[in-house]
């Protein structure tokens, strides 16, 4: 016997826990899916299935070369392409080639200098969404990078790699081309 959801309507055989799952998170009204966890609307009831995992944490989609698993079926294929090595996507500017579409895209900054992501704080913007938020740590306070030496911590990955140099590991791979003089920090070069 199959099962007649009393929300949609759907008649299915199986996976009617999942199906009631969905309803608990989102509602239908006028041909409209919309997420209770969120403000995501759609008309797709699919579209719908696929944003609901986002809250749920179902990752349907397992990588059968490494652990990783994909909310979606299309981000499964791009990673699949790591292991391979396939990078079918290139840059008409440049020899560069990646394995997914949106690095790609996330590179053409490079060569159209523009700098989508903007701090709210100051006048700064940045061509990346991950030094944007890397920036945000000045504002915030934030020291998310911790020495495991001691107790410093920094705003930057870059600050906590050269207190690692200057005070625990003694490195100083920058040297003078002119001189013997070698430096834990590329700036001391000048």
């Amino acid at each position: 016997h199959s099962f007649q959801c009393p929300f949609c309507s759907l008649c299915m055989i199986s996976c009617a826990a999942s199906h009631e799952q969905d309803h608990s998170l989102m509602f239908v009204e006028g041909g409209l899916y919309s997420c209770r966890q969120c403000t995501y609307v759609t008309k797709n009831s699919g579209n719908m299935r696929r944003h609901l995992r986002k809250h749920t944490g179902e990752r349907p989609f397992q990588c059968h070369l490494c652990p990783a698993a994909f909310f979606r079926d299309s981000h499964l294929a791009g990673h699949i392409r790591t292991h391979t090595g396939e990078r079918p996507y290139s840059c008409d500017v440049c020899s560069a080639s990646f394995s997914q579409r949106s690095n790609l895209k996330k590179h053409m900054h490079t060569h159209t200098g523009e700098r989508p992501f903007c701090c709210d704080h100051c006048n700064k913007s940045f061509s990346h969404k991950k030094n944007l938020v890397r920036h945000m740590c000045i504002h915030t306070g934030e020291r998310p990078f911790s020495c495991d030496c001691c107790s410093a911590s920094f705003s930057q990955k870059s600050g906590l790699v050269v207190h690692k140099r200057r005070l625990h590991t003694g490195e100083r791979p920058f040297s003078c081309d002119h001189c013997n003089a070698s430096f834990s920090d590329k700036s001391k070069l000048t």
